[in-house]
């Protein structure tokens, strides 16, 4: 069986804990590889690696920093094919969403490679007599990253490719889950001609992470994970004294006003709610069908849903595959059969889906809940896997109130066809990311990624300029050069005369 291990100081190891935990192929359920998780001792060995890499790495020249980006990316594009399917093989994505997630991640890359013109900094001269004043840079030094399952290419290609672009050292540590994505961007790296120990990877647990919280050696710390979570790593992680951007979940909400092009919204809903299984922060979870649109809606969402093709990521048929474990698949379920007890309306019931000769992945169909009660689990509960509840509100006010009575931020869309209700919606919603006509308005790679809210902890999105200000410290130098003509140096100070 394949064991999966970490990368420290340029090379991969093998794990010395002796703790380890199972990976799955979820379209079987059968156990495709074991990796090891990391011991307080091997997190220390990583950043040890990172902080001696540091050294040189901070003091390397940009062009030096940007070759190496540019290398990445030509080899990270000449293997997305490989990286796409170890996606699929782990997560269980269909293979095209695997795609996607690549793409999405060589976005950052690209961006992270223009480093040279984001570290500008700013002069003014002649603030004072002969005195200027620059504004710099630098870097914050040894950074982790701590990533979820969900998207294990492109959410470290959120991080470290800004990370290492600002002349940081960078310690991942991917989910355990689906750990080999990770591997294969740290043999790249060190194929693009990448330092010794400027990248590391480390597998593992709790142990693992809360290690990485209280490291004095580690400077900033960037998460994307659950609310809970997420919270814990920002309290923790600032208690210790590090700089922690931490994104949490979401509860994303798609607003239909009576105007709209209910078709266009059916489709947008449908692969914004059951794309990649759901199983995305930026997923639309719930519809809010304003005025007299919900029935004719919720029958066009349902019609589509119910043609939605599930099977196992590598079969070209397929449009959604299977979730990423057993206990996760149930527990997606259980809302879906408990909605129904709570004054939901069960349109489209996906729990008993298998397919044939892999009945034992980690299949569920599609699901669709109407009239969904705002005080019920189904609503207020971030279920993560490819359930879409549709409530009712009679007026945009109600609807938008609903988006902004939510205790997440992080996005929310509107479709219409009246521009100043549009306008209207996105200044009103509370949310960090706001679709017009757009179901998941997640930014390109040279804007940033961020929610309000619960939906993160800390001041900077990811990536884009605020990855740049996360991953990178101000500093003021102000200067005083006698004119030459002067023949000596006043410093200004006072006399006696």
């Amino acid at each position: 069986m394949k064991t999966i291990g970490h990368w420290i100081g340029g090379k991969a190891v093998e794990g010395a804990s002796g703790r380890s935990g199972p990976v799955y192929d979820p379209a079987t359920g059968a156990q495709a590889a074991e990796v090891a998780f990391a011991s307080a001792a091997e997190v220390d060995a990583a950043v040890d690696a990172a902080r001696h890499a540091l050294t040189e790495w901070r003091v390397s020249s940009l062009a030096q920093r940007t070759a190496v980006l540019f290398r990445f990316r030509e080899l990270l594009a000449a293997r997305r094919e490989d990286v796409a399917r170890l996606i699929t093989a782990e997560h269980g994505k269909v293979h095209s969403d695997a795609l996607g997630e690549v793409a999405r991640g060589l976005e950052v890359v690209e961006v992270a490679c223009g480093i040279p013109q984001l570290l500008k900094g700013e002069l003014s001269t002649q603030v004072s007599t002969r005195v200027d004043v620059a504004a710099l840079r630098q870097p914050v030094g040894v950074v982790a990253g701590i990533t979820p399952f969900n998207f294990p290419a492109m959410v470290p290609m959120w991080m470290f490719p800004l990370a290492l672009a600002c002349g940081n050292t960078f310690v991942l540590k991917p989910s355990e889950k689906d750990p080999s994505a990770a591997g294969l961007l740290a043999e790249l790296l060190a194929e693009a001609g990448l330092p010794e120990g400027v990248f590391n990877v480390v597998n593992g647990d709790r142990e693992a992470v809360d290690r990485l919280l209280e490291h004095p050696g580690v400077a900033a710390l960037s998460f994307v994970g659950s609310t809970p979570v997420a919270r814990h790593v920002f309290t923790t992680g600032t208690s210790h004294g590090k700089r922690v951007q931490a994104l949490g979940g979401a509860k994303n909400h798609m607003l239909v006003l009576p105007d709209a092009d209910l078709d266009a919204a059916a489709d947008a809903a449908v692969s914004a709610a059951y794309g990649s299984a759901g199983e995305r922060c930026m997923a639309v979870s719930a519809v809010v069908a304003v005025g007299d649109t919900g029935d004719e809606l919720v029958a066009k969402i349902a019609e589509r849903a119910r043609k939605v093709r599930v099977g196992p990521g590598d079969d070209p048929d397929s449009e959604m595959g299977p979730l990423i474990t057993r206990e996760h698949r149930d527990r997606v379920a259980g809302y879906v059969r408990g909605a129904a007890a709570q004054g939901a309306e069960v349109v489209v019931d996906g729990t008993g889906y298998t397919v044939p000769g892999r009945e034992d992945g980690h299949w569920i169909g599609v699901s669709l809940l109407d009239r969904v009660p705002v005080e019920s689990d189904a609503y207020r509960d971030e279920i993560f896997g490819p359930v879409l509840c549709v409530v009712r509100a009679e007026t945009y006010e109600e609807g938008v109130r609903l988006v902004n009575d939510s205790p997440w931020g992080n996005g929310a869309a509107v479709f219409t066809r009246d521009g100043g209700a549009a306008r209207r919606f996105q200044l009103e919603a509370a949310a960090g990311m706001v679709g017009v006509n757009v179901p998941i308005p997640v930014p390109v790679g040279y804007h940033s990624f961020g929610g309000w809210k619960d939906s993160l902890f800390g001041d900077h999105h990811v990536y884009g300029e605020e990855g740049v200000r996360f991953y990178t410290r101000a500093k003021v130098v102000t200067t005083r050069w006698p004119d030459p003509a002067d023949g000596g140096v006043d410093l200004g100070f006072p006399t006696s005369r």
